[in-house]
């Protein structure tokens, strides 16, 4: 049964290692489970101010890809894949190739829940320590 499977990657070939992060990942792999046969797409969402994961997701479910091999998946993107009918693995690591093996040999298991904390932005805010910004303590 031939599935379309995506994988988190930091480069554009199934050589490439798998991309420890779903929302900012740098490609996403789209993988034919029987053939190989792959396109390697850069995520257009990786550099978004905010909603990374669920821009990404959203992306994964228009591609209509069934499962979704990556390191760590946060709660707005888990919450959408799962929505859209995509299976979530992850810890997955290696290269993409690795990573479907590992995925058709049945060594991965099924995520049933975010595996990373939520996220706001880029980090870029001023944040909210008593320093002031003005050198002092």
């Amino acid at each position: 049964m031939n599935t379309k499977i995506c994988v988190t990657a930091q480069g554009p070939t199934l050589e490439a290692p798998v991309d420890d992060r779903f929302g900012r990942c740098a490609n996403f792999i789209f993988v034919d489970s029987d053939t190989l046969e792959f396109e390697a797409i850069p995520n257009p969402g990786a550099m978004a101010s905010g909603g990374a994961g669920i821009q990404a997701a959203q992306f994964i479910v228009d591609h209509k890809a069934k499962i979704v091999l990556t390191g760590h998946v946060g709660p707005n993107a888990y919450n959408a894949l799962n929505a859209g009918g995509v299976e979530v693995y992850t810890g997955t690591s290696g290269t993409v190739r690795n990573a479907i093996n590992q995925f058709q040999s049945s060594q991965l298991t099924k995520t049933s829940s975010p595996t990373a904390p939520a996220h706001t932005g880029t980090g870029r805010g001023r944040g909210r320590g008593r320093g002031g910004g003005r050198g002092r303590w």
